[in-house]
């Protein structure tokens, strides 16, 4: 019996860590061939390290892990010590596929003269690929465990709490931001948002949507 406990017990950490890898394997091809490539903006923390280095000249370097320290930091009080274990999963993926997708030509065409598209597709592939990951209850970036938590707090769907942490920062980037980049931006966080909330619920019970760590 103790045997059989064990073994559905790793089964179960197999199950997440294999979640979570293709999660971030999916999120980072995305940014990497349609993102970086069309120059489309983010909310969360990237879009908000972008503004402070547009207007007040503070480095990426030290903006970006100063952002996610913070919204980890929320998220490790909120929603305890296994979140911010699987997180750590989820960032170190991340930064590994990153270095994967790196080392390849983009795979996908050039969408830079069809913004419309570039947005629907990326904010599909952002959409799976974090969803993924959170519902394995880990978060690939501080925007994403801030949204966790504003989600474990309000008791709102998590797509909500993207919304409104993502439309927080794109109001700051209207600041130097021309319109139609902007609506692009918001088209794809709009979608992935939604996206990231409906792979969290797919075959969960009502009582288990909020998002909040589940057991190991």
């Amino acid at each position: 019996m103790l045997g059989s406990a064990r073994t559905m017990r790793i089964n179960r950490l197999i199950k997440k860590v294999a979640i979570i890898l293709l999660g971030a394997a999916i999120f980072t091809f995305g940014v990497h061939n349609i993102h970086e490539v069309t120059g489309i903006t983010e909310g969360g923390v990237i879009g908000l390290m972008l503004f402070l280095n547009k207007w007040f000249g503070i480095p990426s370097s030290i903006a970006s892990p100063v952002l996610d320290i913070i919204c980890y930091a929320i998220a490790l009080k909120l929603l305890g010590g296994k979140f911010l274990g699987w997180s750590a999963v989820a960032t170190a993926a991340v930064a590994g596929f990153y270095r994967v997708w790196e080392s390849f030509p983009h795979m996908l065409p050039d969408l830079s003269a069809n913004s419309f598209a570039a947005a629907v597709l990326g904010g599909l592939f952002v959409g799976v690929g974090v969803g993924l990951s959170v519902r394995a209850g880990g978060a690939p970036g501080g925007d994403d465990a801030l949204a966790m938590s504003i989600s474990a707090v309000s008791h709102w769907d998590i797509q909500w709490a993207y919304l409104i942490s993502d439309l927080v920062v794109l109001a700051l980037s209207a600041t130097y931001i021309d319109w139609k980049r902007l609506a692009c931006s918001l088209l794809t966080v709009i979608l992935s948002g939604q996206i990231i909330g409906l792979v969290q619920k797919i075959g969960k019970e009502p009582e288990k949507q909020t998002p909040v760590t589940e057991e190991s």
